[in-house]
């Protein structure tokens, strides 16, 4: 393996810092900001944020055999022979550092960004593009300003592509990680309602996501949504070339005879340039379909066979509490959806439920949607009305006013108020929620991840 090798000299160069001690030539090994995961040999970068200060923890990593610290002028103290390279700011001088290593590496970045489905999409086109080369990706939801340099650090190793989700709440914050990143493939999945209360309208949600289409030449390549006119109108004047998905005739990949089978995943007929294919895939609801689609048409890009990328589908599995579906021993089946939620997202959840025909009882644990500013009332109501009208006939609501209108906009909506039942925390609403259902019971969690319903999700997986 050819890796990048990175020298004290080398870092201070691409971080446009100088190099106060240590020797120039020396080697560092892991780059880090969290002081607790220094081993000997690694580069601490100092970061300070509204909690912690970095800088506090320079001794005790230089003490265990760091090989250098990153730090803001002025800082360095005595450090011994450990290197120490001083910069202005070092949040940007490790996103420069980053951006670095990623012009170094050569390696082929896909990047992806959109309100909903980035994790699915990156961990499917990931999988697909393995069966071609080496591919790295994000590991988590290291996908933000400090998330995104770290990830790319993987690039030393020199892959052949790496799959990076860009992740962002406010205007700006795309346009810096693609700077940093300078993504050969651009993925916008959708537009949606999550983070709503930090912009005026999902319109300004889709100029902030649209920044995904900056700083693109002739050979870059953006692959869209053809199903979502907010991508589509601002995907228009793209300087690169552009590939869609989606159910559109238009589509350059396309979903037919569509076949939604509830807890069982999705079938359907996909055609794409090279032709088509029957595409079965565990993975729950259009919404992820739609997330294959795109996984599709990045894989079609990079010449991988049509029969690779069905069987790849085959064996998709959700990222962990993004959909995933816990068959309990007790007839129970579980869809842990705990991790995060929004109003266009909680739809897509509860689509399954409408599909789903074997479950005895539809049971829906739904956290309130944080982040939605002056929208949350009423976008809490009409998720209200979204539950009774997918079936479900047992509703637990958890959070504060917002999941308290959810559960009265149920009750009007038709679902009896004896079965709507609201809590303000999850771990009081767990063993209630454990309590009350039943075998052959089909129960969706999910919340944004400050309401906490994985509390619930683990109290119900413990049933077996």
């Amino acid at each position: 393996m050819n890796e990048l090798a990175l020298t004290l000299a080398w870092v201070a160069q691409a971080a446009a810092g100088t190099l106060r001690s240590g020797d120039p030539e020396r080697l560092v090994g892991q780059v880090v900001t969290d002081s607790r995961s220094v081993t000997a040999g690694d580069l601490f970068i100092a970061l300070r944020g509204p909690r912690f200060d970095g800088h506090a923890f320079v001794e005790d990593v230089i003490s265990r055999g760091a090989a250098g610290v990153l730090v803001e002028k002025g800082r360095t103290g005595a450090l011994g022979p450990a290197g120490a390279i001083e910069v202005g700011d070092t949040l940007k001088a490790l996103q420069s550092l980053a951006h670095a290593v990623r012009r170094a590496a050569a390696t082929r970045v896909v990047a992806i960004t959109g309100s909903a489905g980035k994790t699915t999409t990156k961990e499917a086109i990931a999988e697909m593009l393995a069966t071609r080369g080496r591919v790295v990706k994000n590991k988590g939801n290291l996908n933000n300003h400090i998330g995104l340099p770290l990830s790319l650090m993987q690039l030393r190793t020199r892959p052949d592509v790496a799959v990076m989700e860009l992740g962002m709440n406010h205007a700006g914050e795309i346009s810096t990680l693609v700077a940093i990143a300078e993504p050969d493939v651009r993925v916008w999945t959708n537009v949606g309602d999550a983070h709503l209360g930090f912009f005026a309208s999902p319109d300004a949600i889709a100029d902030a996501k649209a920044e995904i289409l900056e700083r693109a030449t002739p050979d870059t390549v953006l692959v869209c949504n053809a199903d979502d006119p907010r991508v589509m109108s601002r995907a228009s004047g793209f300087s690169g070339r552009t590939l869609t998905f989606g159910t559109a005739e238009s589509a350059t990949v396309r979903a037919q005879h569509i076949e939604d089978r509830g807890v069982a995943g999705m079938r359907a007929q996909v055609t794409t340039p090279v032709g088509a294919r029957t595409i079965d895939t565990p993975l729950l609801g259009r919404g992820n379909l739609a997330n294959v689609l795109a996984a599709t048409a990045v894989a079609v890009d990079h010449s991988v066979p049509l029969d690779e990328i069905a069987a790849v589908a085959s064996r998709l599995r959700p990222a962990d509490r993004r959909g995933a579906v816990k068959r309990l021993r007790d007839g129970v089946t579980l869809i842990d959806d705990s991790y995060n939620s929004s109003p266009s997202a909680l739809r897509r959840a509860l689509e399954v439920l409408t599909e789903e025909k074997d479950a005895a009882r539809k049971v829906a644990v739904l956290g309130e949607m944080l982040e939605l500013g002056d929208h949350a009332q009423t976008l809490h109501e009409a998720s209200g009305r979204a539950a009774a009208a997918a079936g479900v006939q047992l509703l637990f609501a958890i959070g504060g006013a917002p999941a308290r209108a959810l559960a009265a906009a149920a009750v009007a909506a038709g679902i009896p108020a004896a079965s709507v039942h609201y809590f303000e925390k999850s771990d009081a609403a767990a063993a209630a929620v454990a309590d009350t259902i039943h075998p052959g019971d089909l129960v969706l969690v999910k919340g944004s991840r400050g309401t906490r319903t994985d509390i619930v999700a683990d109290r119900i997986a413990e049933r077996g």
